[in-house]
Formats: structure tokens, sequence, C-alpha cells
């Protein structure tokens, strides 16, 4: 488990930055936190680590928002208006966990079910007593 306090959206952004860099083919993870959090700063500095060059953006209304510019591609999930888990099968999501690309899912508690065993888990954390920026990033991988 790796514990990372970020005091500013540009940690945040360094911080999976770098994440982005290291992730290798069939890559999951999934990214949970209260809304305001940094999940989008998070996914943004993720695709910079993987070269994406496009803008990105969370794909709350589609669902799905796919990037091919990076040396993989990432497929970028925000499953915030699925109400059960079954409503996933319309996204073909299976072809994205176990492809040869990377996946992101933002508020992936709601489908935890689906998630493929390996799947890394990266919860952010606002703590107001440190101040309106903080932001504790635990990234734990859970094998596989």
């Amino acid at each position: 488990m790796i514990v990372f306090e970020s005091h500013s959206d540009e940690d945040t952004f360094r911080f999976a930055s770098k994440m982005g860099r290291e992730a290798v083919p069939g890559t999951v993870i999934s990214l949970t936190g209260d809304l305001g959090c940094g999940k989008t700063v998070f996914s943004k500095g993720f695709a910079s680590g993987l070269g994406v060059t496009e803008p990105v953006s969370s794909p709350t209304f589609t669902i799905l928002q796919q990037y091919e510019s990076g040396r993989l591609v990432l497929y970028h999930f925000d499953v915030y208006r699925i109400g059960d888990p079954e409503e996933m099968e319309e996204t073909g999501y299976e072809d994205c966990f176990y492809g040869n690309g990377v996946t992101l899912v933002e508020w992936a508690e709601r489908i935890r079910e689906l998630l493929p065993e390996g799947t890394i888990l990266v919860r952010i954390e606002k703590d107001l007593e440190k101040g309106m920026d903080y932001r504790r990033i635990t990234v734990e991988n859970t094998g596989g």
C-alpha cells in the first residue's frame, strides 16, 4: 500500500502521471472518493503519463471515453450514473477490463463486483483540517 499526501492539484497530477508512465497493458484502476476530491485531476495526470495528447474530461454522461493517442489505449469510465452493475453490459466493459489497454474507473465502488482480480485501488480523501487543497491518496494493489 502506498499513501501519498497531495497539497495541490499539481501534486495530484504529478503523482497520477507517474502511475500512468508505469502502467502496463491490462491495468485496471478503481478510483474512488467524494465529489470534488480530485478524481478528474488524477485522471488527467494519469492520461498525461500515458502520453495521451487530447483533452481529458470526466465522461459522466457518456460513461466511457476512449483515448488512443498514448502509448496504450486508455479506457476512462465514470460510472456515477450507473444504478445497477448490469447496466455496464451495454458499455462493453469486459473488452476494456480484459484487453491490452489501461482502464481507469471513476466511482468504481458502484460496480465493485465487476472489477477484475488485480485491480489497483486508488482512494482520494480530503482532510479540511490539513487545508482546502490537501488530499490523501491511497494506492493498494490487490494482486492478481
